[in-house]
């Protein structure tokens, strides 16, 4: 086996599992609103959308698998997470994101003096119906196109950043973000849903890994950490350039995030290259809404016992009526959401990497965690606990509740 080879693969094979048109819609958004800060809302940003879902995998080399992975908390408390997971990233918010990024970037650039409503209505419709032919069918189009569309992005992307940097297209102003700007490019980050994904994407490399006879979890480790920085680089370098290319324009406040991105599209390659780009993110959704769509149908479909074809149809109906709604809406929909669920996602990737045995640890610093989480949704006011001011509250209170559990000698 050429390792190299094998580690170079894996790492286009992760680049290409996170990258989707998400990863493109948020950092010229986050870019517009730090102006001059980009560089370290960047740098929050590219943990939680690169780091934290390459953490996320690796928490998986220590022979661990979905059903084990939050079961120290308990058997329930891992069926509840996981479902969970599977429904913010499915028919709750991903899936009909993906609807609405396919209206907003590929369809109303193009429709002229049309009611943008009911195109939108429309627009869903078809778009979920041909999801839903394609789930049923397990038609390899999306595949293909997926093989297709990710270099003509790229390329495109290529084109952007090349000519946004050679002509600025504009000047970094100030920026509107008070606080920390790296905890705030950090919290958006979650907006990417990256880290939520690795923790149900990580068996899947886990499991290709195993099957090349590579089962010992030191050389898995050594394998994904090798393709981690190649899909780090990769994804790295396209969030920094898209969050520069949106801070030269923030004096532009008034874009959805959609607009922005297209925006930054048209001023560096005129409106043929906003076109060519709004089409090619609205195509890669679609082979995203029939990845996640299929997910979420297998994994119902086996816990609920409720068959396949069933679940299928209903996440596209619910998804379709929810992606009329607008992107921007489902976006802040999503936030209180992922502020609760990520800290609870990162303490978990942790203790698993650490291959921590002590379930009064899990329990204890889980529990914590998601308390101090819903606390900050509620508005509750957590000044006096340290970090609280940047957003991290949860952080200190999880530490204390690791070590409690550490010295515990009964069990809860």
């Amino acid at each position: 086996m050429n390792k190299r080879k094998e580690i170079l693969v894996l790492g286009l094979a992760l680049f290409s599992m996170f990258f989707g048109a998400g990863n493109l819609l948020f950092p010229p958004s986050l870019g517009v609103a730090v102006g001059q800060s980009w560089f370290s809302a960047g740098i929050g940003f590219f943990t939680t959308g690169v780091g934290l879902p390459l953490l996320g995998i690796l928490a998986f080399t220590k022979g661990g698998s979905l059903d084990e992975f939050a079961s120290k908390v308990s058997k329930k408390f891992n069926t509840i997470y996981l479902t969970t997971l599977i429904l913010v990233i499915g028919p709750l918010f991903a899936i009909p994101r993906t609807g609405s990024t396919t209206f907003e970037m590929g369809v109303l650039p193009l429709i002229g003096g049309l009611d943008p409503k009911i195109t939108a209505i429309l627009t869903s419709i078809v778009f979920f119906g041909v999801t839903l032919f394609l789930v049923l069918n397990e038609s390899k189009v999306t595949d293909i196109l997926g093989k297709f569309l990710t270099p003509i992005i790229l390329i495109i992307l290529a084109l952007i950043t090349f000519f946004g940097i050679l002509n600025p297209i504009g000047s970094p102003v100030e920026s509107v973000i008070e606080g920390s700007q790296f905890s705030y490019g950090f919290i958006n980050g979650y907006q990417t849903m990256d880290a939520l994904a690795s923790v149900l994407f990580g068996v899947i490399i886990v499991k290709g890994l195993e099957g090349k006879g590579i089962k010992d979890s030191k050389e898995q480790k050594i394998f994904l950490t090798g393709a981690g920085f190649i899909a780090a680089i990769g994804l790295g370098l396209i969030y920094f350039s898209l969050i520069y290319l949106g801070a030269q324009i923030s004096s532009m406040k008034n874009l959805s995030t959609a607009q922005t991105a297209l925006m930054v599209a048209e001023l560096t390659l005129g409106n043929s290259g906003k076109i060519a780009f709004g089409i090619c993110v609205a195509a890669a959704c679609l082979t995203t809404s029939v990845g996640l769509t299929a997910l979420v149908s297998d994994w119902f479909s086996k816990l609920i016992n409720v068959p396949y074809k069933m679940i299928a149809i209903i996440t596209c109906l619910f998804s379709a009526v929810l992606a009329v709604a607008g992107l921007d809406y489902i976006i802040n929909l999503a936030v209180p959401v992922l502020v609760v669920l990520y800290p609870v996602t990162i303490v978990l990737i942790i203790l698993n990497i650490f291959g921590i045995e002590n379930k009064n640890c899990f329990i204890l610093v889980t529990a914590i965690t998601l308390i101090i989480s819903i606390l900050e949704v509620l508005k509750i006011n957590l000044s006096f606990i340290p970090l609280s001011t940047l957003g991290f509250a949860w952080i200190v209170p999880a530490i204390i509740a690791f070590l409690i559990g550490k010295v515990m000698r009964s069990k809860l």
